[in-house]
């Protein structure tokens, strides 16, 4: 069953306003989150001494957040919003909610991680793989495309996360790639193998680690995590890059963009100057295994693999989220 656009939202404060209903107001920086406290907490914590105002922030999902800012429209007391993928970001380029960045902050990222016209940056990188048992799927260690997923001898034994927005960013940008009729078949050829669906990444990831299942898609960074919290000898599952032009090697991103008209615009810019800096940059690649999208910056913690292009889709396009759920809808993966 697909989830109401607009689902109670998890409400955090920070800054030592625990106990407090209300949002916004005077000299306070409202954040809306959709990545994770867990993941984002630490790093979003050091804000209030870097933009020097009070900060509070109200976690959710992405996709949830960015209906609620558009339900909200110009009476929303956010000033910022903190996506966990660049489709949300470009749902509210597109309605206009965003303000344009100046250029000295997006030029402090390639081209591609940052929209055409200036409305949202990308903070970090991720890239979907093929997680494989090499026990049972040895030859996923030289797979090149998604498709080569779809062979018989794993019937039953593919797991994905079908209601995880990180696999309904790949399923729009294999619509974007080869159109509805493509994307349709691929997925009907997907569910005619039995496909095991699964709750998110790290369920998929377990399948495959303990030979339930012998491929999964998920994120690369669930793995290194793993990796990082159990050793790699303590891992049977191996992960797989697909080539930088097939869908199945999608790179999304995490991003922030400035609500338009807020009132804290100073401080908003000073809070996504801060998300590109050195130290945040450095957060993301150590802890949480992200690929940082400013030049120079390396993991000192994680042996990440070098990241290709990716597919050639304009990330301000993975906003088609309801045509995605539609045909996920009509192949029998919700």
């Amino acid at each position: 069953m697909r989830a109401p656009v607009a689902a109670a939202l998890t409400v955090v404060l920070a800054g030592g306003l625990s106990g407090c209903g209300a949002f916004g107001g005077e000299d306070v920086l409202t954040v809306y989150s959709g990545r994770n406290e867990n993941l984002v907490g630490p790093i979003l914590e050091q804000l209030e001494d870097a933009v020097g105002t009070e900060v509070e922030v109200r976690y959710a999902g992405s996709s949830d957040l960015a209906a609620q800012l558009l339900e909200e429209g110009e009476s929303t007391d956010a000033d910022l919003f903190f996506s966990q993928d660049a489709g949300a970001l470009g749902a509210l380029a597109k309605a206009g909610r965003l303000a344009e960045l100046p250029q000295d902050v997006l030029s402090l990222v390639p081209e591609q991680y940052a929209d055409d016209e200036g409305r949202w940056v990308a903070t970090s990188a991720r890239a979907r793989v093929v997680a494989y048992d090499p026990r049972q799927a040895p030859e996923a260690a030289e797979m090149t495309s998604v498709d080569e997923v779809l062979d018989e001898r794993y019937r039953g034994l593919i797991g994905v996360a079908p209601t995880n927005a990180s696999f309904q960013s790949f399923v729009t940008a294999l619509r974007l790639d080869r159109g509805e009729d493509g994307a349709r078949e691929w997925l009907e050829r997907l569910v005619d193998l039995d496909v095991q669906k699964y709750d998110n990444n790290i369920a998929v990831l377990d399948a495959v680690d303990s030979g339930e299942v012998a491929l999964g898609l998920i994120n690369h960074y669930y793995w290194y995590e793993r990796v990082a919290e159990q050793g790699e000898d303590n891992v049977n599952a191996e992960i797989r890059f697909l080539d930088s032009d097939d869908p199945g090697a999608l790179i999304n991103v995490a991003g922030v963009g400035v609500i338009a008209g807020s009132e804290q615009e100073d401080a908003a810019q000073r809070a996504v100057e801060f998300l590109l800096s050195e130290e945040a940059q450095q957060y993301f690649a150590d802890s949480t295994a992200e690929y940082p999208v400013v030049e120079g910056i390396t993991s000192t913690e994680h042996d990440l693999e070098p990241l290709g292009q990716g597919s050639s889709v304009d990330l301000n396009d993975l906003d088609s989220l309801e045509e995605t759920l539609d045909l996920l809808d009509e192949v029998g993966l919700t």
